[in-house]
């Protein structure tokens, strides 16, 4: 009996000593901060580059084209010059680490899609050394139900949510946009918010630039964008906030912070009603 007793006993500690089976590691998420945030006049916005870039390119800013102004509904505009300002924000976001400044408006539009991209003085190194960077432009559609984030440099606030699904049109106003993706409620995003990049969660990569949400309940009246299918049959969301992806856009940026319409599989609307591809 003694001798079982002693053989159970180091039974147990063999299995004690045993390592625990690892349990299952949660996915990876990127950590959604205020680097490489911008805030502007009015609006919001991010430092932005394609995956393939170099750090002596001059860098780009990514806002809306109504942050430069409201546009006429199928206007394009390529390659201007623009003096303007942004504030480039530490991790936090409670504080600035320097002034960026535009050399020219390389791109704008709200035919579409609603976005603007600003060329810099500074390249994308020099922002490193400001002690930001640049968040990069995914190549890819984004999924529905990803977890997303909402990065605004006017408020200096993250709003955390999920993209609930994409719409065929978008119609606001005098503007109509093409494969925006629509947001759970949990982002709650206001005035102020427009320009801010939308963070795919699970990649730290850029999907979306937010740009709108139906406040009063309004159908397809400025500030009350309506959805359309399809069929043409019409929805309202009240509360709901959407953003205009940026896949399309990867394709454009060739290096040397251009921007080629040409390009193969860009996806951005040219001038003058030129031929482009589906945001859907």
């Amino acid at each position: 009996m003694r001798h079982l007793v002693a053989v159970l006993a180091a039974l147990v500690l063999s299995v004690s000593a045993a390592p625990a089976s690892a349990a299952p590691s949660a996915p990876a998420r990127a950590v959604v901060d205020f680097t490489g945030i911008v805030s502007l006049s009015g609006c919001s916005g991010a430092v932005v580059r394609p995956p393939d870039h170099r750090p002596s390119d001059p860098a780009l800013v990514m806002t809306n084209g109504h942050c430069v102004r409201f546009m006429e509904p199928q206007e394009v505009v390529v390659d201007v010059p623009a003096d303007r300002k942004f504030t480039l924000l530490a991790s936090n976001g409670e504080s600035s680490i320097g002034t960026l400044r535009a050399s020219s408006l390389v791109y704008a539009t709200m035919f579409r899609t609603d976005v603007a991209l600003y060329r810099l003085t500074a390249t994308y190194g020099e922002v490193e050394a400001m002690g930001g960077r640049a968040l990069e432009l995914s190549p890819e559609h984004p999924g529905r139900g990803i977890d997303i984030s909402v990065v605004s440099g006017y408020w200096r606030h993250v709003y955390s949510c999920k993209a609930d699904g994409y719409v065929h049109e978008l119609r606001e106003g005098r503007w109509t946009w093409k494969g925006s993706m629509r947001y759970t409620e949990a982002c709650d995003t206001k005035g102020g918010t427009s320009g801010s990049p939308v963070v795919d969660v699970a990649t730290g990569k850029v999907v979306a630039v937010n740009n709108t949400g139906n406040e009063d309940g309004d159908w397809c009246t400025d500030n009350n964008p309506c959805e359309v299918d399809e069929q043409g049959n019409m929805t309202v969301h009240q509360g709901i906030g959407y953003g205009q992806q940026t896949y399309l856009m990867v394709p454009c940026l060739t290096g040397g912070g251009r921007v080629d319409l040409t390009a193969p599989d860009c996806g951005l609307p040219r001038p003058a009603l030129g031929r482009h591809r589906s945001l859907d």
